[in-house]
């Protein structure tokens, strides 16, 4: 399970750093405070926050229970839409997915996927605060739709790693376009693995963007 450190002048501004980087909410995540922030005296011997974080779900990971309640859950709603689609269960490199597919007509599938996953992002959260109801648990189970969501991972990987190398060899910063939490988490991790680059959000929601930059 991924851990994240990070610092900043207080604990809550670490914490939210972490948060950000992870996708996560408060809620969903273990918090270590590893130090606490000291003035110090006329500016000498002053430290910042220092925080460990990681999710207490694994992303993509849910019960069984969990689980059968979001396919029942799904399956209902396609049925109540008069959309014809299967609804599986199904893991991909460690993530667990619930896919819809088209059993009638693929067209009518992008009514579930809207315009830049906007309607399949509303429809995840449904499906996750309906097991919540149920289980009284937070899940981070991920619904897709015509393998929409793993189409983008791998373009956003691809982008990711093309930005962090022009940051490596130029040392000039690159800004991403606006992304939610889910996307701007496979970011950071894309560009986590390329050496001599870090990666930190700016802005809001929903115009809050990733900025690739050269390690500190």
């Amino acid at each position: 399970m991924r851990e994240v450190e990070r610092s900043a002048a207080s604990v809550e501004e670490a914490i939210e750093a972490a948060l950000e980087e992870l996708g996560i909410s408060e809620q969903e995540a273990d918090v270590q405070i590893v130090q606490e922030p000291q003035k110090g005296v006329l500016g000498i011997g002053s430290r910042g926050a220092v925080v460990k974080v990681r999710p207490k779900i694994a992303m993509g990971q849910s019960t069984p229970e969990q689980m059968g309640i979001a396919l029942g859950f799904l399956e209902g709603l396609v049925e109540h839409l008069g959309v014809e689609a299967d609804v599986v269960e199904h893991v991909v490199d460690g993530v667990q997915y619930i896919d819809l597919t088209a059993s009638g007509d693929p067209d009518a599938m992008a009514i579930l996927i809207g315009r830049h996953g906007q309607t399949l992002d509303a429809l995840q959260e449904l499906t996750r605060a309906a097991v919540q109801r149920k289980t009284a648990e937070r899940c981070r189970l991920v619904v897709d739709v015509e393998d929409y969501r793993k189409r983008r991972r791998t373009q956003l990987v691809e982008r990711a790693r093309e930005a962090a190398e022009k940051v490596r060899s130029s040392g000039e910063r690159q800004t991403l376009e606006p992304m939610n939490p889910f996307e701007r988490k496979i970011v950071h991790d894309a560009v986590a693995e390329v050496g001599g680059v870090e990666s930190v959000s700016e802005g809001e929601d929903p115009k809050r963007r990733v900025v690739i930059q050269k390690s500190r």
